[in-house]
């Protein structure tokens, strides 16, 4: 079409979606739970890149040798250390939670990898990431990352009411899930605080935590809101039901997308995983990790998680339990209809 922009494509994007990962200290579990959601669901090859301490290394590589080969042959991982291409490795390391600044260097350190799907060990996949994956297509000729508000209403969000520093939009923007276009990233000149022309990706990362690492309390995440404060023409972003967490229900529900679509992403932060204080976001987590991989979806994931939700109804996430189950629901149909049409198909030659 006329006007329309053309998105560059590198060969292996085109047999690969790219997803990241940065793991450290007790999140090996985590991870592999997450990994399996992608796997689990999308219909693509994946191409994942972990970033993880050389002592988890061994123990990600022995366990995701462990899955079915109907799976693995859907992926392919790839390590790498923790490295800093600028300023000071301790200091990035001590941002925040450890390694969490790692993300910051995606662009820098994956130079072949054309665009990225990021993730925090701590979501959950509850449709394909083909889907996502599809809105670097809506990016358009400005933007080159995608992600969520970090609230829906500016009067109970986190940076609508203390943060010190600039901010994108009304409410900020969460970073647990952010999808990258990298070759815009390396080739644009942002604004900045620092100097009255632009600067690249890089060169902006160092100075900026320098001048602004006082006020800062999330991290990598609150850099990231000061970037696109400067340069908001280059964020696209995307509804909350793509980085659902404990905030869209807790105070009573405040995501109209998931309401309308169910939930695409789950996000549990705040260790919600872990503890007792969001039974819901700890079912959907305990069904998939216990899920096992050869089993009939519904009979082994879809039924027990239903169950389970029915011990969350007095908690005010678990009073909204189609928001959780919709988007599941839907792709668990797809894929046993794939199989089933696979199945037919294949005896169909004979």
């Amino acid at each position: 079409k006329p006007g329309e922009q053309k998105h560059p494509k590198e060969p292996s994007s085109l047999q690969c979606m790219h997803l990241a990962v940065v793991a450290c200290g007790d999140r090996l579990e985590e991870t592999l739970i997450m990994l399996k959601s992608a796997v689990l669901f999308s219909n693509r090859r994946l191409c994942f890149h972990i970033f993880a301490e050389d002592s988890l290394k061994p123990e990600f590589e022995k366990k995701l040798k462990e899955w079915p080969s109907s799976y693995t042959k859907k992926f392919e991982s790839n390590f790498y250390p923790i490295t800093f291409s600028v300023g000071n490795a301790q200091e990035w390391k001590k941002l925040f939670k450890p390694c969490a600044a790692q993300r910051l260097f995606l662009p820098v350190i994956l130079k072949d990898v054309d665009s990225l799907l990021y993730v925090d060990t701590d979501v959950l996949f509850l449709r394909p990431i083909d889907d996502i994956w599809q809105l670097l297509r809506e990016f358009n000729s400005t933007q080159l990352a995608a992600m969520a508000p970090e609230h829906e209403i500016p009067k109970i969000g986190w940076y609508s009411r203390f943060a010190r520093h600039p901010y994108y939009g009304t409410t900020g923007l969460n970073s647990g899930v952010m999808l990258m276009n990298l070759t815009r990233i390396r080739s644009t000149q942002f604004k900045n605080s620092l100097i009255p022309g632009g600067l690249t990706w890089e060169e902006m990362l160092y100075p900026l935590y320098q001048k602004y690492k006082n006020y800062i309390t999330w991290g990598d995440q609150d850099l990231l809101n000061i970037i696109f404060y400067f340069n908001p023409e280059c964020l696209y972003v995307f509804p909350c039901q793509w980085n659902y967490r404990p905030d869209h229900c807790m105070y009573g529900s405040n995501c109209r997308g998931a309401e309308q679509e169910g939930v695409s992403i789950l996000h549990g932060n705040r260790g919600v995983y872990h503890d007792d204080k969001q039974p819901t976001f700890k079912a959907l987590y305990e069904v998939i990790r216990d899920f096992p991989f050869e089993d009939n979806l519904f009979q082994s994931l879809y039924y027990p998680l239903q169950s389970k939700f029915l011990d969350t109804v007095h908690t005010l996430c678990g009073r909204i339990p189609q928001v959780f189950l919709k988007q599941i629901e839907k792709t668990m149909k797809k894929v046993y209809e794939n199989r089933v049409i696979v199945y037919l198909g294949a005896n169909h030659r004979y």
